[in-house]
Protein backbone atom coordinates (compact mmCIF):
# COMPACT_ATOMS: atom_id res chain seq x y z
CA UNK A 1 0.00 0.00 0.00
CA UNK A 2 1.28 3.47 -0.85
CA UNK A 3 1.63 6.04 1.94
CA UNK A 4 -1.14 8.65 1.68
CA UNK A 5 1.37 11.36 2.62
CA UNK A 6 3.51 10.31 -0.35
CA UNK A 7 0.49 10.72 -2.62
CA UNK A 8 -0.38 14.12 -1.15
CA UNK A 9 3.13 15.47 -1.52
CA UNK A 10 3.76 14.42 -5.13
CA UNK A 11 0.90 12.63 -6.92
CA UNK A 12 2.71 13.17 -10.23
CA UNK A 13 5.17 10.39 -9.36
CA UNK A 14 2.31 7.92 -8.92
CA UNK A 15 0.62 9.19 -12.07
CA UNK A 16 3.85 8.69 -14.03
CA UNK A 17 4.21 5.16 -12.64
CA UNK A 18 0.64 4.20 -13.55
CA UNK A 19 1.21 5.41 -17.10
CA UNK A 20 4.34 3.24 -17.21
CA UNK A 21 2.18 0.29 -16.16
CA UNK A 22 -0.42 1.21 -18.81
CA UNK A 23 -3.16 1.27 -16.15
CA UNK A 24 -5.69 3.95 -17.28
CA UNK A 25 -8.43 2.70 -14.93
CA UNK A 26 -6.12 3.17 -11.95
CA UNK A 27 -5.31 6.71 -13.08
CA UNK A 28 -9.03 7.42 -12.63
CA UNK A 29 -8.83 5.88 -9.16
CA UNK A 30 -5.93 8.19 -8.34
CA UNK A 31 -7.90 11.28 -9.33
CA UNK A 32 -10.93 10.20 -7.30
CA UNK A 33 -8.72 9.16 -4.36
CA UNK A 34 -7.08 12.60 -4.17
CA UNK A 35 -10.49 14.32 -4.49
CA UNK A 36 -12.02 12.23 -1.69
CA UNK A 37 -8.93 12.68 0.47
CA UNK A 38 -9.30 16.47 0.16
CA UNK A 39 -12.99 16.18 1.10
CA UNK A 40 -12.08 13.94 4.06
CA UNK A 41 -9.48 16.40 5.35
CA UNK A 42 -11.95 19.29 4.99
CA UNK A 43 -14.56 17.32 6.97
CA UNK A 44 -12.00 16.48 9.65
CA UNK A 45 -11.26 20.20 9.99
CA UNK A 46 -15.00 20.95 10.30
CA UNK A 47 -15.36 18.22 12.93
CA UNK A 48 -12.45 19.60 14.94
CA UNK A 49 -14.00 23.09 14.82
CA UNK A 50 -17.38 21.72 15.95
CA UNK A 51 -15.73 19.91 18.84
CA UNK A 52 -14.00 23.12 19.84
CA UNK A 53 -17.36 24.89 19.59
CA UNK A 54 -18.98 22.19 21.76
CA UNK A 55 -16.27 22.56 24.40
CA UNK A 56 -16.51 26.34 24.35
CA UNK A 57 -20.30 26.23 24.79
CA UNK A 58 -19.86 23.82 27.68
CA UNK A 59 -17.46 26.22 29.38
CA UNK A 60 -19.86 29.15 28.82
CA UNK A 61 -22.79 27.16 30.26
CA UNK A 62 -20.73 26.28 33.36
CA UNK A 63 -19.72 29.91 33.79
CA UNK A 64 -23.31 31.20 33.53
CA UNK A 65 -24.53 28.56 35.98
CA UNK A 66 -21.94 29.63 38.52
CA UNK A 67 -23.16 33.21 38.10
CA UNK A 68 -26.80 32.07 38.47
CA UNK A 69 -27.72 33.28 34.99
CA UNK A 70 -30.07 31.76 32.38
CA UNK A 71 -28.38 29.07 30.21
CA UNK A 72 -31.36 27.95 28.12
CA UNK A 73 -30.33 29.75 24.90
CA UNK A 74 -26.81 28.33 25.07
CA UNK A 75 -28.11 24.86 25.85
CA UNK A 76 -30.38 24.93 22.79
CA UNK A 77 -27.39 25.76 20.60
CA UNK A 78 -25.17 23.18 22.33
CA UNK A 79 -27.69 20.38 21.76
CA UNK A 80 -27.42 20.80 17.98
CA UNK A 81 -23.64 20.38 17.91
CA UNK A 82 -23.37 16.62 18.72
CA UNK A 83 -25.80 15.83 15.90
CA UNK A 84 -23.76 17.88 13.44
CA UNK A 85 -20.58 16.16 14.62
CA UNK A 86 -22.21 12.75 14.18
CA UNK A 87 -23.38 13.54 10.64
CA UNK A 88 -19.97 14.80 9.57
CA UNK A 89 -18.17 11.86 11.24
CA UNK A 90 -20.38 9.44 9.29
CA UNK A 91 -19.58 11.27 6.03
CA UNK A 92 -15.86 11.29 6.90
CA UNK A 93 -15.88 7.57 7.69
CA UNK A 94 -17.41 6.73 4.30
CA UNK A 95 -14.84 8.87 2.53
CA UNK A 96 -11.99 7.31 4.53
CA UNK A 97 -13.18 3.80 3.66
CA UNK A 98 -13.25 4.68 -0.04
CA UNK A 99 -9.77 6.23 0.15
CA UNK A 100 -8.46 3.07 1.87
CA UNK A 101 -9.96 0.83 -0.83
CA UNK A 102 -8.19 2.90 -3.50
CA UNK A 103 -4.91 2.81 -1.55
CA UNK A 104 -5.11 -0.98 -1.25
CA UNK A 105 -5.63 -1.32 -5.01
CA UNK A 106 -3.01 1.11 -6.28
CA UNK A 107 0.17 -0.79 -7.22
CA UNK A 108 3.66 -0.37 -5.84
CA UNK A 109 6.05 2.17 -7.36
CA UNK A 110 8.25 0.45 -9.93
CA UNK A 111 12.04 0.53 -9.77
CA UNK A 112 13.60 2.57 -12.55
CA UNK A 113 15.28 -0.55 -14.01
CA UNK A 114 11.96 -2.33 -14.73
CA UNK A 115 11.70 -2.56 -18.56
CA UNK A 116 8.59 -1.39 -20.42
CA UNK A 117 6.38 -4.02 -22.00
CA UNK A 118 2.90 -5.52 -22.27
CA UNK A 119 3.41 -9.23 -21.52
CA UNK A 120 5.98 -11.86 -20.55
CA UNK A 121 7.22 -11.79 -24.14
CA UNK A 122 8.71 -8.37 -23.36
CA UNK A 123 10.66 -9.53 -20.30
CA UNK A 124 14.37 -8.80 -20.72
CA UNK A 125 16.94 -11.61 -20.43
CA UNK A 126 19.58 -10.60 -17.87
CA UNK A 127 21.80 -13.70 -18.09
CA UNK A 128 21.87 -17.36 -19.13
CA UNK A 129 23.60 -20.41 -17.71
CA UNK A 130 24.17 -23.86 -19.21
CA UNK A 131 23.79 -25.25 -22.71
CA UNK A 132 20.18 -25.21 -23.91
CA UNK A 133 20.35 -27.92 -26.54
CA UNK A 134 17.98 -30.26 -28.34
CA UNK A 135 18.67 -33.97 -27.59
CA UNK A 136 19.41 -36.40 -30.39
CA UNK A 137 16.26 -38.37 -29.49
CA UNK A 138 12.61 -37.41 -29.10
CA UNK A 139 11.96 -36.24 -25.53
CA UNK A 140 8.85 -37.74 -23.97
CA UNK A 141 6.31 -35.54 -22.19
CA UNK A 142 7.26 -35.52 -18.49
CA UNK A 143 3.82 -36.66 -17.33
CA UNK A 144 3.64 -39.44 -19.89
CA UNK A 145 7.12 -40.76 -18.99
CA UNK A 146 6.32 -40.60 -15.26
CA UNK A 147 3.12 -42.58 -15.85
CA UNK A 148 4.95 -45.09 -18.11
CA UNK A 149 7.58 -45.69 -15.41
CA UNK A 150 4.91 -46.22 -12.76
CA UNK A 151 6.05 -43.24 -10.64
CA UNK A 152 2.94 -41.06 -11.15
CA UNK A 153 -0.79 -41.69 -11.39
CA UNK A 154 -2.99 -39.05 -12.96
CA UNK A 155 -6.19 -41.00 -13.62
CA UNK A 156 -6.71 -42.00 -9.98
CA UNK A 157 -5.85 -38.48 -8.81
CA UNK A 158 -8.56 -37.09 -11.09
CA UNK A 159 -10.96 -39.77 -9.83
CA UNK A 160 -10.52 -38.73 -6.19
CA UNK A 161 -9.80 -34.99 -6.51
CA UNK A 162 -10.64 -33.77 -10.02
CA UNK A 163 -8.57 -32.22 -12.81
CA UNK A 164 -5.32 -30.51 -11.88
CA UNK A 165 -4.18 -33.05 -9.29
CA UNK A 166 -1.69 -35.93 -9.40
CA UNK A 167 -0.25 -38.74 -7.33
CA UNK A 168 3.54 -39.14 -7.01
CA UNK A 169 4.74 -42.67 -6.37
CA UNK A 170 7.95 -44.40 -5.38
CA UNK A 171 11.13 -42.73 -6.62
CA UNK A 172 9.32 -39.64 -7.93
CA UNK A 173 7.76 -38.96 -4.51
CA UNK A 174 11.23 -39.35 -3.01
CA UNK A 175 12.66 -37.02 -5.67
CA UNK A 176 10.12 -34.35 -4.66
CA UNK A 177 11.29 -34.60 -1.05
CA UNK A 178 14.95 -34.61 -2.15
CA UNK A 179 14.44 -31.32 -3.98
CA UNK A 180 13.01 -29.78 -0.82
CA UNK A 181 15.90 -31.10 1.27
CA UNK A 182 18.51 -29.74 -1.15
CA UNK A 183 16.86 -26.31 -1.13
CA UNK A 184 16.56 -26.30 2.68
CA UNK A 185 20.18 -27.37 3.14
CA UNK A 186 21.40 -24.54 0.89
CA UNK A 187 19.34 -21.91 2.70
CA UNK A 188 20.25 -23.08 6.21
CA UNK A 189 23.93 -22.70 5.30
CA UNK A 190 23.17 -19.09 4.33
CA UNK A 191 21.63 -18.23 7.70
CA UNK A 192 17.93 -18.69 6.91
CA UNK A 193 15.53 -19.84 9.63
CA UNK A 194 13.28 -22.72 8.59
CA UNK A 195 9.56 -21.94 8.92
CA UNK A 196 6.64 -24.34 8.51
CA UNK A 197 3.61 -22.02 8.57
CA UNK A 198 -0.12 -22.75 8.89
CA UNK A 199 -1.65 -23.81 5.59
CA UNK A 200 -4.67 -21.56 6.18
CA UNK A 201 -4.77 -17.81 6.69
CA UNK A 202 -7.47 -15.26 7.55
CA UNK A 203 -8.51 -12.58 5.05
CA UNK A 204 -7.18 -9.57 7.00
CA UNK A 205 -3.53 -10.67 6.93
CA UNK A 206 -3.96 -12.04 3.42
CA UNK A 207 -5.05 -8.61 2.19
CA UNK A 208 -1.73 -7.27 3.43
CA UNK A 209 0.43 -9.42 1.18
CA UNK A 210 -1.47 -9.91 -2.10
CA UNK A 211 -3.23 -8.04 -4.85
CA UNK A 212 -6.90 -8.12 -3.84
CA UNK A 213 -7.91 -9.43 -7.27
CA UNK A 214 -6.06 -12.67 -6.42
CA UNK A 215 -8.81 -13.64 -3.97
CA UNK A 216 -11.16 -14.37 -6.84
CA UNK A 217 -8.59 -15.66 -9.34
CA UNK A 218 -6.13 -17.69 -7.28
CA UNK A 219 -7.15 -18.40 -3.67
CA UNK A 220 -9.26 -21.25 -2.34
CA UNK A 221 -11.69 -20.12 0.37
CA UNK A 222 -12.90 -22.43 3.13
CA UNK A 223 -16.70 -22.29 2.89
CA UNK A 224 -18.36 -20.61 5.86
CA UNK A 225 -15.03 -19.69 7.50
CA UNK A 226 -12.72 -16.68 7.51
CA UNK A 227 -9.96 -18.91 6.16
CA UNK A 228 -8.13 -19.30 2.85
CA UNK A 229 -5.71 -22.03 1.79
CA UNK A 230 -2.26 -20.50 1.26
CA UNK A 231 -1.02 -20.08 -2.32
CA UNK A 232 2.58 -19.88 -1.04
CA UNK A 233 4.34 -19.74 2.33
CA UNK A 234 5.32 -16.17 1.44
CA UNK A 235 1.87 -15.07 2.56
CA UNK A 236 1.80 -16.39 6.15
CA UNK A 237 5.49 -15.54 6.62
CA UNK A 238 4.89 -11.98 5.43
CA UNK A 239 1.99 -11.68 7.88
CA UNK A 240 3.82 -13.09 10.91
CA UNK A 241 4.75 -9.67 12.30
CA UNK A 242 1.54 -7.86 11.32
CA UNK A 243 1.04 -4.81 13.56
CA UNK A 244 4.42 -5.26 15.26
CA UNK A 245 7.58 -3.19 15.58
CA UNK A 246 10.83 -5.04 14.96
CA UNK A 247 14.18 -3.95 16.32
CA UNK A 248 16.84 -2.78 13.89
CA UNK A 249 19.21 -5.42 15.27
CA UNK A 250 16.84 -8.17 14.06
CA UNK A 251 17.22 -7.12 10.42
CA UNK A 252 17.74 -8.55 7.92
CA UNK A 253 15.52 -11.44 9.02
CA UNK A 254 15.83 -14.34 6.55
CA UNK A 255 13.14 -17.03 6.55
CA UNK A 256 12.85 -20.27 4.55
CA UNK A 257 9.24 -21.41 4.27
CA UNK A 258 8.35 -25.04 3.59
CA UNK A 259 4.74 -25.78 2.69
CA UNK A 260 2.20 -27.21 0.35
CA UNK A 261 0.64 -24.54 -1.88
CA UNK A 262 -2.92 -24.40 -3.22
CA UNK A 263 -4.03 -22.43 -6.29
CA UNK A 264 -7.08 -22.35 -8.54
CA UNK A 265 -4.98 -21.93 -11.68
CA UNK A 266 -4.61 -24.99 -13.90
CA UNK A 267 -2.83 -25.93 -17.10
CA UNK A 268 -4.23 -26.42 -20.59
CA UNK A 269 -6.43 -29.34 -21.56
CA UNK A 270 -5.10 -32.37 -23.35
CA UNK A 271 -1.60 -33.70 -22.80
CA UNK A 272 -0.70 -30.98 -20.27
CA UNK A 273 -3.33 -32.33 -17.88
CA UNK A 274 -1.00 -35.31 -17.44
CA UNK A 275 1.73 -33.20 -15.92
CA UNK A 276 3.07 -31.16 -13.03
CA UNK A 277 3.66 -27.70 -14.50
CA UNK A 278 0.47 -25.82 -13.58
CA UNK A 279 -1.54 -27.66 -10.94
CA UNK A 280 -3.79 -26.98 -7.95
CA UNK A 281 -1.42 -28.34 -5.29
CA UNK A 282 2.36 -28.48 -5.06
CA UNK A 283 5.24 -28.25 -2.58
CA UNK A 284 7.52 -25.23 -2.39
CA UNK A 285 10.47 -23.86 -0.47
CA UNK A 286 10.22 -20.06 -0.32
CA UNK A 287 12.72 -17.39 0.66
CA UNK A 288 11.32 -14.42 2.59
CA UNK A 289 13.20 -11.45 4.06
CA UNK A 290 12.36 -8.51 6.32
CA UNK A 291 15.04 -5.80 6.11
CA UNK A 292 15.89 -2.11 6.28
CA UNK A 293 15.18 -0.09 3.10
CA UNK A 294 18.86 0.44 2.36
CA UNK A 295 19.44 -3.34 2.41
CA UNK A 296 16.66 -4.47 0.09
CA UNK A 297 18.19 -4.05 -3.37
CA UNK A 298 21.38 -5.91 -2.46
CA UNK A 299 19.28 -8.67 -0.88
CA UNK A 300 17.11 -8.86 -4.00
CA UNK A 301 20.18 -9.87 -5.99
CA UNK A 302 21.22 -12.36 -3.30
CA UNK A 303 17.86 -14.13 -3.31
CA UNK A 304 17.83 -14.68 -7.06
CA UNK A 305 21.43 -15.94 -6.89
CA UNK A 306 20.32 -18.49 -4.26
CA UNK A 307 17.68 -19.82 -6.65
CA UNK A 308 20.23 -19.94 -9.46
CA UNK A 309 22.65 -21.88 -7.26
CA UNK A 310 20.05 -24.63 -6.87
CA UNK A 311 19.57 -24.96 -10.64
CA UNK A 312 23.32 -25.04 -11.17
CA UNK A 313 23.57 -27.95 -8.73
CA UNK A 314 20.79 -29.72 -10.63
CA UNK A 315 22.60 -28.95 -13.92
CA UNK A 316 19.46 -27.48 -15.47
CA UNK A 317 20.13 -24.77 -18.09
CA UNK A 318 18.28 -21.55 -17.24
CA UNK A 319 17.96 -17.86 -17.89
CA UNK A 320 17.05 -14.92 -15.66
CA UNK A 321 14.64 -12.26 -16.93
CA UNK A 322 13.84 -8.78 -15.65
CA UNK A 323 10.04 -8.78 -15.64
CA UNK A 324 8.48 -5.93 -17.63
CA UNK A 325 5.86 -3.37 -16.58
CA UNK A 326 2.98 -5.31 -18.14
CA UNK A 327 3.81 -8.60 -16.40
CA UNK A 328 5.00 -7.59 -12.95
CA UNK A 329 1.76 -7.35 -10.95
CA UNK A 330 0.78 -4.86 -8.25
CA UNK A 331 2.87 -5.80 -5.21
CA UNK A 332 6.48 -5.88 -6.45
CA UNK A 333 8.66 -2.89 -7.28
CA UNK A 334 10.92 -5.18 -9.33
CA UNK A 335 10.81 -8.88 -10.14
CA UNK A 336 13.10 -11.44 -11.68
CA UNK A 337 11.90 -14.71 -13.20
CA UNK A 338 14.25 -17.69 -13.34
CA UNK A 339 13.30 -19.93 -16.25
CA UNK A 340 14.46 -23.53 -16.76
CA UNK A 341 15.13 -25.09 -20.15
CA UNK A 342 12.52 -27.44 -21.62
CA UNK A 343 14.24 -29.60 -24.26
CA UNK A 344 10.86 -31.03 -25.30
CA UNK A 345 9.34 -27.62 -26.11
CA UNK A 346 12.68 -25.98 -26.97
CA UNK A 347 12.01 -22.98 -24.75
CA UNK A 348 12.54 -21.67 -21.23
CA UNK A 349 9.70 -22.15 -18.73
CA UNK A 350 9.19 -20.21 -15.51
CA UNK A 351 10.46 -22.04 -12.41
CA UNK A 352 11.03 -19.27 -9.87
CA UNK A 353 10.19 -15.62 -9.27
CA UNK A 354 12.04 -13.17 -7.04
CA UNK A 355 10.43 -9.89 -5.93
CA UNK A 356 11.42 -6.81 -3.97
CA UNK A 357 8.17 -5.44 -2.56
CA UNK A 358 9.91 -2.49 -0.83
CA UNK A 359 7.60 -1.07 1.89
CA UNK A 360 4.35 -1.92 0.09
CA UNK A 361 3.38 -5.07 2.04
CA UNK A 362 4.72 -3.66 5.32
CA UNK A 363 2.52 -0.56 4.94
CA UNK A 364 -0.58 -2.72 4.47
CA UNK A 365 0.36 -4.93 7.43
CA UNK A 366 1.67 -2.22 9.74
CA UNK A 367 5.17 -3.73 10.09
CA UNK A 368 7.82 -1.24 11.17
CA UNK A 369 11.24 -1.40 12.77
CA UNK A 370 12.72 0.81 15.46
CA UNK A 371 16.01 2.48 14.59
CA UNK A 372 18.73 2.94 17.17
CA UNK A 373 17.66 6.59 17.31
CA UNK A 374 14.16 5.47 18.36
CA UNK A 375 12.59 6.58 15.07
CA UNK A 376 10.21 4.07 13.46
CA UNK A 377 10.23 3.21 9.76
CA UNK A 378 8.48 0.73 7.47
CA UNK A 379 10.41 -2.48 6.89
CA UNK A 380 11.04 -3.73 3.36
CA UNK A 381 9.96 -7.24 2.36
CA UNK A 382 11.33 -9.54 -0.32
CA UNK A 383 10.35 -13.00 -1.50
CA UNK A 384 11.75 -15.56 -3.89
CA UNK A 385 10.98 -19.11 -4.87
CA UNK A 386 13.84 -21.41 -3.91
CA UNK A 387 12.15 -24.41 -5.50
CA UNK A 388 8.61 -25.21 -6.62
CA UNK A 389 9.04 -28.95 -6.79
CA UNK A 390 6.52 -29.90 -9.47
CA UNK A 391 7.85 -27.44 -12.05
CA UNK A 392 11.41 -28.48 -11.26
CA UNK A 393 10.44 -32.17 -11.51
CA UNK A 394 9.27 -31.45 -15.05
CA UNK A 395 12.66 -29.93 -15.92
CA UNK A 396 14.55 -32.83 -14.34
CA UNK A 397 12.48 -35.43 -16.19
CA UNK A 398 13.04 -33.64 -19.51
CA UNK A 399 16.72 -32.70 -19.07
CA UNK A 400 17.78 -35.96 -17.37
CA UNK A 401 15.73 -38.27 -19.60
CA UNK A 402 17.66 -40.99 -21.44
CA UNK A 403 17.09 -42.45 -24.89
CA UNK A 404 16.04 -45.74 -23.29
CA UNK A 405 13.29 -43.98 -21.29
CA UNK A 406 14.84 -43.75 -17.82
CA UNK A 407 15.61 -40.68 -15.69
CA UNK A 408 19.10 -39.96 -14.37
CA UNK A 409 19.06 -38.57 -10.83
CA UNK A 410 21.14 -35.34 -10.57
CA UNK A 411 24.26 -35.92 -8.43
CA UNK A 412 23.23 -33.21 -5.97
CA UNK A 413 20.05 -35.16 -5.12
CA UNK A 414 21.48 -38.68 -4.89
CA UNK A 415 22.37 -38.44 -1.19
CA UNK A 416 18.70 -37.66 -0.47
CA UNK A 417 17.60 -40.53 -2.75
CA UNK A 418 19.31 -43.28 -0.76
CA UNK A 419 22.06 -43.31 -3.39
CA UNK A 420 19.69 -43.95 -6.33
CA UNK A 421 21.35 -42.79 -9.56
CA UNK A 422 18.72 -43.70 -12.15
CA UNK A 423 14.93 -44.06 -12.06
CA UNK A 424 13.73 -47.05 -14.05
CA UNK A 425 10.43 -48.91 -14.43
CA UNK A 426 8.69 -49.37 -11.07
CA UNK A 427 5.63 -51.38 -10.10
Amino acid sequence: MLDINFLREDPSLVEKDLKKRNAPEKLKWLDDLLKKDREWRALKLDIDKLRQRRNELSRQVDSLRKEGKDTSALLRGAKQVPGLIGEKEEQAQKLKEKVDVYLMRLPNILHESVPPGKSDEDNVVVRKHGRAVKPAFEVKHHGQLAADLGIADFERAVKISGAGFFILKGSLALLDIALQRLAIDLLLKKGFTLIQPPFMIRRAPYEGVVDLDDFENVMYKIEGEDQYLIATSEHPMGSMYMGEILEESQLPMKLAGVSACFRKEIGKHGLDERGFFRVHQFNKIEQFVFCRPEQSWKLHEELVKNAEELLKKLEIPYNVTNVCTGDIGAVAAKKYDVNGWSPREQKYIELMSCSNCTGYQAARLGIKYRKKSGEKELAHTLNSTMVATTRTLRCIIENCQTKKGTIKVPKALQKHMNGLKEIKQEK
